[in-house]
């Protein structure tokens, strides 16, 4: 049933989205450690991963140092060019 889910998600306008979380490890602050998620999301507000963000300042302790993002719609309008030239198949 996750399958339905996430398909009814995606018709809802949401898309694939990676973030990658480098934040000071707590034990060993001058350590940088990369944290690496994908979820469903809906740019460019991003809700999903601003209540992350916010679970993360609230409840772990490890300080965030930077947060990438990147955001894929999986459906969309088909994309389609022209093409001069005939193919014979035999």
């Amino acid at each position: 049933m996750a399958a339905h889910a996430d398909l009814a998600r995606q018709l809802d306008g949401y898309g694939l989205t990676t973030v990658q979380v480098h934040y000071y490890m707590p034990d060993h602050p001058s350590l940088l450690q990369l944290f690496v998620m994908q979820q469903y999301d809906i740019a460019p507000r991003f809700p999903e991963l601003g209540r992350f963000l916010d679970f993360w300042r609230r409840d772990i302790e490890a300080v965030l140092h930077s947060v990438q993002v990147a955001h894929q719609h999986l459906i969309g309008p088909a994309e389609w060019r022209a093409v001069d030239g005939v193919i014979t198949i035999n």
